[in-house]
């Protein structure tokens, strides 16, 4: 039930984000027509590139919900991480492009001023107000559900709003002052955001694909419910592994050799009920070994 709801939470945070790129795309697109701005003109590339970046994260979203199946034992959560770390590197690039464009433009002592500023700021003042809704329901949803996709997304229109201010400024500044620069100073500004975002982003996934283990309060968390369940005298070989929202959890415990199959198997099942309703994304296998077991000598692995 849990991997349902988030699931739809998922996909409704990858299907607005569809949406307000493409509405984002229209209005510039006719902000641009109006005004003439360099300023606008960017903005409407960035939401160009958006939509692509959106329609790409909503394809993995998608994909990353498939059950598991004969080819996939584990399922296809992986494809958030592989997702995430694409968008990471191409917001990292993007901040790049962002930022020498910036400089390039505060060297250029013939910037062109815009045309009909209050029409293109109220345009980015509308563009301001979706982008922010869009980013408040991914945050809440990346809370909920711990989906590194609409965390990458979040991040990429997050940083689309300081651009857009920066617009917003340079039209005012140009109107009232008739300076042009005035956004390449912000420009730089929101290059550095996105840049120490996606490589936040990037590491998580880099991390996840590498098979990293969970976050340390997790393990000792899981720990802490294995030492003091009843029937289980110990614990060994816990480990752990994240695939994009999943975290695998894999868990040796001791028990009383003398009680039947049954009676283990119980004690077992309780134990796996127990971690999952603490952490409701982990998928938990246990092993279960007979107290003061010992490894077999013809066993190589340790």
């Amino acid at each position: 039930m849990t991997h349902r709801h988030d699931t739809r939470l998922n996909l409704s945070a990858g299907f607005l984000s569809v949406m307000v790129a493409l509405v984002l795309v229209l209005a510039k697109l006719w902000a641009l027509g109006q005004t003439g701005s360099l300023a606008v003109a960017a903005t409407l590339a960035d939401s160009a590139m958006d939509l692509m970046m959106s329609l790409g994260a909503l394809a993995a979203i998608a994909y990353a919900a498939k059950p598991a199946d004969e080819d996939h034992n584990f399922g296809h959560t992986s494809a958030e991480d592989l997702a995430a770390l694409s968008q990471s590197l191409f917001i990292l690039i993007s901040a790049g492009v962002i930022a020498v464009a910036a400089i390039l433009r505060l060297l250029d002592d013939t910037v062109t001023l815009p045309d009909r500023e209050g029409q293109g700021i109220a345009i980015m003042v509308f563009s301001i107000a979706v982008t922010l809704g869009l980013v408040l329901w991914q945050r809440h949803v990346a809370r909920k559900t711990d989906n590194k996709v609409v965390k990458a997304d979040s991040l990429h229109y997050l940083g689309d709003l300081i651009p857009n201010i920066g617009a917003i400024i340079a039209l005012w500044a140009s109107a009232t002052f008739g300076l042009g620069q005035i956004d390449s100073v912000v420009a730089l500004g929101a290059a550095a955001l996105l840049a120490v975002g996606a490589l936040r982003i990037g590491k998580g996934a880099w991390d996840a694909l590498m098979d990293r283990q969970a976050d340390p309060d997790m393990i000792a968390g899981i720990s802490a419910i294995a030492a003091d369940f009843p029937g289980v005298h110990g614990y060994h070989d816990l480990k752990t592994r994240v695939a994009g929202s999943r975290v695998f959890v894999n868990l040796h415990i001791e028990l009383d050799g003398d009680q039947t199959l049954d009676q283990a198997h119980a004690i077992g099942a309780a134990l796996r009920r127990a971690i999952i309703a603490a952490y409701p994304r982990a998928d938990v296998l246990i092993h279960k070994d007979p107290v003061g077991v010992q490894k077999h000598p013809d066993d190589p692995r340790p």
